[in-house]
C-alpha cells in the first residue's frame, strides 16, 4: 500500500483574519460556537453574559459565566504580545465585576506576564483563578484557518487542594488519627 500524503500545518498571521481586536476578534470569540471552542480548551462551560460590558468608565471585552460552577468570568483579549496595559485591564474588570476567574488571551505571553498569572494562581487559588492563553491560527494548504487555544498559565488543582485542606476546620480521618496519637 502506498502511503497517502499528509498536509503541512502552516501558521496564519492573526491580523490576516482579524484586523481589529475589538470589532473582529472580540465579536468572533463571543459567538456561541467560538466560546464553545474556548470552553473545550479550558474544561469549562462558558455562557456569554455580555460584550464590552461597562466597568465604571471602562469596558470589559467579554463577560461570561461558567455554568458548571456558576462563576463569573472576565475575558480580556489582544492580538499582540501581552503588555502591562492589558494585565491592568483584566484585573480591573475582574474586581469591578466581582469575577473570580480571569482569562487573558493574547498572541504571545511574555515570561513576566505568565509568571504574574502563575503567582496569582499560587497565592489566591481556589478563590481567584487566572488562565493565560495564546491564540494561534493554523491551516493546511488552502484550507480555512483553524483556531488553537494554547494554555500558558492555569490554576494548579494540586496546590488548590492542599490550601483548601490546610484551611479546612474539619480534620481528615488521617489527621484525626495523628492528633489522637500525639495527644
Amino acid at each position: 500500500m502506498i502511503p497517502k500524503s499528509l498536509g503541512r500545518l502552516e501558521p496564519v498571521n492573526l491580523r490576516e483574519y482579524w484586523q481589529d481586536e475589538a470589532r473582529d476578534f472580540t465579536n468572533w470569540l463571543a459567538e456561541e460556537q467560538n466560546l464553545g471552542l474556548l470552553s473545550d480548551a479550558l474544561g469549562m462551560e462558558l455562557e456569554l453574559e455580555g460584550v464590552e460590558v461597562a466597568v465604571g468608565p471602562y469596558k470589559a471585552d467579554i463577560v461570561a459565566r461558567d455554568v458548571s460552577s456558576d462563576i463569573r468570568v472576565v475575558i480580556e483579549n489582544q492580538l499582540e504580545k501581552t503588555n502591562h496595559d492589558h494585565l491592568g485591564k483584566v484585573l480591573t474588570y475582574a474586581s469591578g465585576l466581582d469575577a473570580t476567574t480571569m482569562i487573558w488571551i493574547a498572541k504571545e505571553f511574555s515570561e513576566e506576564h505568565r509568571r504574574a498569572f502563575d503567582f496569582i494562581n499560587e497565592q489566591a487559588s481556589p478563590n481567584l483563578q487566572c488562565y493565560g492563553i495564546e491564540i494561534e491560527l493554523w491551516r493546511i494548504g488552502e484550507s480555512a484557518p483553524a483556531p488553537n487555544f494554547k494554555i500558558i498559565s492555569r490554576p494548579n488543582d494540586y496546590t488548590s487542594e492542599i490550601k483548601a485542606d490546610a484551611t479546612s476546620s474539619e480534620l481528615t480521618e488521617a489527621n484525626a488519627l495523628y492528633l489522637d496519637l500525639w495527644n
